[in-house]
């Protein structure tokens, strides 16, 4: 009778093993024994749950063959032909291991759609997604529909689906996987059914033992990426736009904001998003953002009352993007004319994103203050959830250098009012709200007046 030998497992990987939550990750960083501690998990709860149906993915056939399934085939003894001298059989045409209780554990890719579609209408107890930071968020959202009991496990287990994931910083997954996992879920579940356990090479006590050149490649590797793949760090990625930003040092704990300082309020508005903040300039000019209303399906006036419900302190400056001057062809007011009826004196803001990004790296630079201490000139209260969570994510143009890329859409609408307020510092002292209104009927009018006279000449609107 075939027996099933277990290697000695470290600490992380007993936890990842023991997890209660429905969804678990496991990893951060390379060498972080991620694999092997997947292959232990699914054939012990395999072993454990009679009928269990697991689903083990990698998102091409040669990462999961070398990964999984000869290890496996090893590890399970699956090449013997003699059954009382093998723990499971791996039948080759399915790609999957069937154990003698009806669990099986299916290898499965999800390189493309036609992949992923094989997957479409199965019952799955557990999936596992390993190195799903590979693997496109539309392609997970397909996939974990299979997440769902399969029947097969005994009513008296008391079952329920899970899904596991491993997974470093980076790569096209790195988004939804740091959301789900890193920053606070928005999602109808509970966050208990979370759990992210980091895993670092140093955890690993096989490989610092047996390859521990190996940290030295991985210390030598360009900061930002030494910073995800040695330290785990969700913040640092290749391609990373905004690799200065550290939340170590660009987030911080709320505080009351001095009647003394200057506020200023910056928005990005859209019916499909709201990005309103609310930032403090010290006397010595140190720009703290330390409110966020984001929200979206808001039509403007909805965006203008709650901007008004969130507003306690004056505004010194209120600004907002060019494009929300522009007029509705029916209405022929713009979104601008709109807020202005709820108070809203704009001041229109540069649209050079070029310069507009340079002059956010400019604010989130470390530099002396007046008593001689380094810190960043602006800095962002933790209640502001989602520019922290955005702000990192946002990638290089790889046509542009100096832009960055514009999608997914949803990742930069809180960057672009955090821009128009670093992009508008420059004329800041100058500002007059009620001059700028004057100026703005100036504008409207004279444009009638051009209107109507086209190419004659006329006498021009002015404000005495």
């Amino acid at each position: 009778m075939a027996k099933l030998v277990i290697p000695k497992l470290y600490p992380k990987q007993v936890q990842f093993i023991n997890s209660k939550a429905k969804y678990t990750l496991f990893g951060g960083a390379r060498g972080g024994g991620k694999s092997f501690v997947v292959r232990i998990d699914a054939t012990g709860k395999a072993l454990k749950y009679p009928g269990c149906q697991i689903l083990l993915l990698r998102k091409t056939y040669p990462e999961l063959y070398n990964n999984h399934i000869r290890p496996l085939q090893i590890f399970l003894r699956s090449y013997h032909q003699d059954p009382n001298e093998r723990i499971a059989e791996y039948k080759d045409n399915r790609k999957e291991f069937i154990f003698p209780n009806g669990s099986r554990i299916v290898l499965g890719t999800c390189d493309n759609d036609r992949e992923v579609d094989k997957h479409h209408g199965q019952s799955y107890d557990i999936i596992y997604f390993e190195e799903a930071q590979m693997i496109p968020k539309e392609h997970y959202d397909r996939i974990k529909l299979s997440n769902r009991l399969s029947g097969f496990i005994p009513l008296e287990y008391n079952f329920k689906p899970i899904q596991r994931f491993s997974g470093n910083p980076g790569n096209v997954g790195h988004q939804w996987l740091k959301e789900m996992f890193i920053d606070n879920p928005e999602t109808n579940i509970k966050e208990s059914d979370y759990e992210f356990i980091p895993s670092l090479v140093f955890d690993n006590e096989y490989l610092m033992e047996n390859n521990p050149e190996y940290v030295s490649e991985l210390e030598n590797l360009p900061e930002k990426l030494k910073r995800a793949m040695l330290y785990g760090d969700w913040d640092a990625f290749e391609g990373q736009f905004f690799d200065d930003f550290d939340r170590d040092i660009h987030v911080i704990d709320p505080f009351p904001i001095p009647t003394n300082w200057r506020i200023y309020r910056t928005r990005d508005y859209g019916l499909d998003m709201l990005a309103a903040y609310w930032i403090a300039v010290s006397p010595d000019n140190f720009a703290y953002v330390f409110k966020e209303l984001y929200q979206e399906n808001l039509i403007v006036s909805e965006a203008a009352r709650q901007i008004n419900e969130m507003t306690t302190e004056p505004i010194y400056m209120d600004i907002a993007p060019p494009d929300l001057w522009n007029r509705h062809p029916e209405t022929g007011k713009s979104a601008a004319d709109i807020f202005r009826e709820y108070g809203h004196f704009l001041t229109k803001a540069s649209n050079d994103r070029v310069n507009g990004w340079l002059a956010v790296k400019e604010w989130l630079k470390v530099i002396k203050d007046d008593q001689g201490q380094m810190r960043p000139k602006l800095r962002i209260f933790k209640n502001c959830h989602n520019l922290i969570r955005t702000l990192p994510l946002l990638v290089h143009n790889p046509k542009k250098p100096n832009d960055c890329l514009t999608e997914p859409h949803e990742i930069t609408h809180a960057p672009d009012a955090l821009r128009y307020f670093c992009s508008s510092w420059t004329f800041a002292p100058q500002y007059n709200p009620e001059q700028s209104f004057k100026d703005e009927i100036i504008e409207w009018v004279n444009k009638a007046l051009k209107e109507k006279h086209k190419n004659k000449k006329g006498e021009l609107f002015t404000w005495s």
